[in-house]
């Protein structure tokens, strides 16, 4: 079988649904399967080895950021030779434009987005003939996998031309669709809708990481919940922990945040939670560690966590956001354990899988899909979202039982690999893709 996935670029920021595709591609190829995957708007950017470079794509970019943007702006930009404006979707050109702190804020992208969405109606019509003709014609893929569903646009144009199923994971599309500006975010979203959800020319079905999500994303997009399948959040054990390591009694415990700084994932409650547990325990020496991407719209929202955590001193860490998971993974070995207690309605939830495959427990809210994963691995703690002394007290109660600490650590580090792990995610999504594909 030979499987297609398309997947959005994220502007030079660590993505977490590149980091799936891509490790979803290489779990199919370790499997037997073969894969292709596709960039588009700009090149991914991964701490783990680009499996887009492979194979016939070799890297390509189709739908480049620069030129979607020019088209928007100007109709002579769809005039001008191919060969002239084909250098602005190169690699180095989309990496640079990336650099240059080019908006990748849904709110600033509401007119781009409907252009986008448009398709073969809007002003990125040649573009979407390139790319389907590079996956239909050069490819010759059995199935194809959009990696969210604001990637529609080429849609009806691939069916045309493709008799194969056509299938789109679901992995965050609404905290990007809840921020455009309206008019924007209704025409977004019934434009969506009606792409996606075409009998004749819509997806073939819908993958989600949590059923929580799978709910929430039929009813936001009016599509069939039926045509909706799960598949497991997955995570690559290589480059982490091979045992659970052995926590030792120092005189600091670290609670550790790992994800994108910003204040949909809630690192603000965890300095609440902290600043209780300072105020509570105040003979406990406590740090907060943090790491994760930090980009120019939440600059001035870390800034007010530094004010609020000045008195501290070295209890608050920001260690930034690591170019490789050997950094990632040597960040999470000193937590002792992890909390991202997100205001946000998580979709996926990988850092608490990244701190599993290190042996780390977490305490997280029952939101999203935390509660699913937690009970498939029950490696940690959930407590009501936005409870900030609920929170606490779920640290404090695993800091005075370091050995329920070390048993949950263990827990994890095994669940992780057993119900996440490369061979069950790919046996899953055979399991699913296999039955829609055309004799």
């Amino acid at each position: 079988m030979h499987v297609v996935i398309l997947t959005a670029g994220g502007a030079g920021m660590f993505c977490g649904s590149c980091l799936q595709d891509n490790a979803l591609a290489r779990a199919l190829m370790a499997s037997g399967e073969e894969v292709s995957l596709i960039p588009t708007y700009t090149p991914l950017t991964l701490d783990t080895k680009d499996e887009s470079l492979l194979g016939l794509n070799r890297g390509r970019v189709f739908l480049g950021g620069i030129n979607l943007y020019l088209k928007h702006q100007s109709k002579l930009w769809n005039r001008l030779p191919r060969w002239f404006t084909r250098i602005l979707d190169s690699r180095w050109a989309l990496r640079l434009s990336s650099k240059l702190g080019v908006s990748n804020d849904a709110a600033d992208l509401g007119p781009l987005t409907i252009d986008l969405l448009r398709g073969e109606e809007g002003p990125q019509r040649r573009g979407i003939e390139e790319l389907v003709d590079w996956i239909v014609n050069r490819l010759k893929p059995d199935v194809v996998v959009f990696s969210n569903a604001l990637l529609v646009g080429p849609l009806r144009e691939l069916r045309k031309a493709f008799d194969g199923p056509v299938w789109c994971t679901l992995q965050g599309d609404d905290i990007f669709l809840d921020a455009l500006r309206e008019p924007h975010q209704s025409a977004a979203l019934a434009m969506i809708s009606d792409r996606a959800g075409d009998e004749n020319h819509g997806f073939t079905g819908f993958l989600t990481h949590s059923e929580y999500y799978a709910d929430h994303m039929a009813d936001a997009l009016a599509l069939p919940r039926d045509r909706f399948r799960t598949l497991p959040l997955l995570l690559e054990p290589d480059g982490y922990p091979e045992a659970p390591p052995t926590p030792q009694d120092g005189d600091v415990f670290s609670i550790g945040y790992f994800a994108r700084i910003c204040p949909e994932k809630g690192l603000h409650n965890l300095v609440d939670a902290v600043t209780t547990l300072r105020e509570r325990r105040p003979e406990v020496n406590w740090k907060l560690l943090a790491g994760g991407y930090l980009g120019p719209r939440d600059k001035k929202y870390y800034r007010g966590l530094q004010k609020r955590t000045a008195d501290w001193g070295e209890a608050f860490e920001y260690a930034g956001a690591p170019g490789t998971l050997a950094e990632k993974a040597a960040i999470y070995r000193r937590f002792d354990l992890l909390s991202v207690p997100t205001v946000y309605r998580e979709p996926k939830g990988l850092p608490v899988l990244e701190g599993w495959a290190c042996g780390v427990p977490c305490v997280q809210p029952a939101h999203g899909s935390f509660p699913e994963l937690l009970q498939g691995v029950p490696a940690g703690r959930l407590v009501p979202p936005g409870d900030v002394e609920a929170l606490a007290a779920a640290i404090e109660e695993l800091y005075d039982a370091p050995e329920r600490r070390r048993e949950l650590g263990a827990i994890g580090h095994a669940g992780v690999r057993e119900f996440h792990g490369p061979a069950a995610v790919a046996a899953r999504f055979r399991s699913i893709v296999r039955p829609s594909l055309v004799s």
